[in-house]
C-alpha cells in the first residue's frame, strides 16, 4: 500500500477537501490500489438516491435537502451525475452552479460526475466514489441522477433510500406504475407542490400503491415539498430517517448492502475479462473484423465471439 495514498486518505477523512478530490479522481479513474483500500475502511453513511423525471426539481430538493440535514448536524457529500459533454466527455452542469449556497460550509462536499454516455444514468464511476465518501466518514451522501427521460433503476441498486421526485401534473400514478417508479420508490416527493393537483397527485399515488402493495412491509409515504422555499423538506428529512430505523430493524439495511456488494463484484469481472481481452486481441484481426462487421458481411456479436475464442 502507499504510505501517500494512505496520507492522503487520512487527510480527507480529516477534512482537507483538496486531498478529497483528487482522491475522487482517482476513484473515478478505477485507480486498484485506491479500491483496495476504501474497502477496507468501509464505513456507516445513509446513502440516498434522488431520482425522476426532467423538471422535477431535484436539484433544487438537494440543495433544500443538505440544508436542512446540516442543522441537524449531519455532514453531507453530495455526487450530482450530470450529462456528458459530448467533446470533452466531462459534466456539462457544475456542482458551483447546483449548490453554491453551501460553497463555504467545510461540512458539506459536493461533486459533479458526467454519465459519460452510461446509459442507466449513473457514471459507471459513481459507485467506487460512494465507497470513498463512505470510506472518508460523511453521516449522508446524496446521489442526484440526471433526467433523462427514463426512470433510473440503478439508483435503488446504489442507494439506501431511494427517493422519487415527481410534480404535480406530471402524469397520473399509472403512468408511474407503467414507468417503474413504485418499484424503486422508498418515498415519494410531489415537489412544486404550491401548484394545483397536489391533493389528486398524491391521492393517485396512494391509490395505485394500495392496489400493488409491496411485499417487504414498507409502504412508501407521500410528502408534499416546495423546494424553493423548504416547505416539507424537514418532513422529508424524518422520512429518511424513518426509513433507515426500518432498514436496520428489520435487517434490510444489511441485504442491500450484501446485494451492492455482489454487484460490485460482477462489474469488477466484467471490467477486467473487457480489459484483458483488449489487450490480447490483435490489433490488426480487430481492424479486418471491423471491416467485415462494417461491411455487412458479419454481424457484431458472431464476430465478437470469433475475436474473443481466438484470445484462448
Amino acid at each position: 500500500m502507499s504510505s501517500e495514498l494512505a496520507r492522503a486518505l487520512e487527510a480527507a477523512t480529516g477534512g482537507d477537501r483538496a486531498a478529497l478530490a483528487r482522491l475522487l479522481t482517482r476513484a473515478e479513474r478505477g485507480d486498484p490500489e485506491l479500491r483496495r483500500l476504501i474497502w477496507r475502511r468501509g464505513g456507516e453513511a445513509h446513502t440516498i438516491g434522488l431520482t425522476g423525471p426532467p423538471g422535477a426539481g431535484k436539484s433544487t430538493l438537494t440543495s433544500a435537502l443538505v440544508r436542512v440535514l446540516r442543522r441537524r448536524g449531519a455532514s453531507v457529500a453530495v455526487v450530482a451525475v450530470d450529462p456528458s459533454s459530448p467533446f470533452s466527455g466531462g459534466a456539462i452542469l457544475g456542482d458551483r452552479v447546483r449548490m453554491s449556497d453551501h460553497d463555504l460550509d467545510d461540512g458539506v462536499f459536493v461533486r459533479s460526475m458526467a454519465t459519460r454516455g452510461h446509459l442507466g444514468g449513473l457514471s459507471a464511476a459513481v459507485p467506487e466514489s460512494l465507497r470513498l465518501l463512505e470510506a472518508v466518514r460523511f453521516d449522508r451522501i446524496l446521489v442526484e441522477t440526471v433526467g433523462v427521460g427514463q426512470v433510473e433503476l440503478e439508483v435503488a441498486e446504489t442507494a439506501d433510500t431511494t427517493v422519487v421526485v415527481l410534480n404535480p401534473g406530471w402524469g397520473d400514478a399509472v403512468q408511474a406504475a407503467k414507468a417503474g417508479l413504485l418499484e424503486i420508490a422508498d418515498i415519494f416527493v410531489l415537489n412544486k407542490s404550491d401548484r394545483p393537483g397536489t391533493d389528486t397527485a398524491r391521492h393517485d399515488l396512494e391509490r395505485v400503491m394500495a392496489l400493488s402493495p409491496t411485499s417487504h412491509g414498507w409502504t412508501p409515504p407521500v410528502i408534499a415539498t416546495v423546494a424553493t422555499t423548504g416547505a416539507g423538506v424537514d418532513e422529508l428529512a424524518g422520512a429518511l430517517d424513518d426509513h433507515r430505523k426500518w432498514l436496520d430493524d428489520e435487517g434490510r439495511g444489511e441485504a442491500r448492502r450484501s446485494q451492492r456488494a455482489a454487484g460490485e463484484l460482477d462489474a469488477a469481472v466484467e471490467a477486467i475479462v473487457l480489459a484483458r481481452a483488449r489487450e490480447r486481441i490483435d490489433p490488426d484481426q480487430r481492424a479486418r473484423v471491423q471491416a467485415e462487421v462494417a461491411a455487412g458481411r458479419a454481424d457484431p456479436w458472431t464476430a465478437a465471439e470469433g475475436l474473443v475464442d481466438g484470445v484462448g
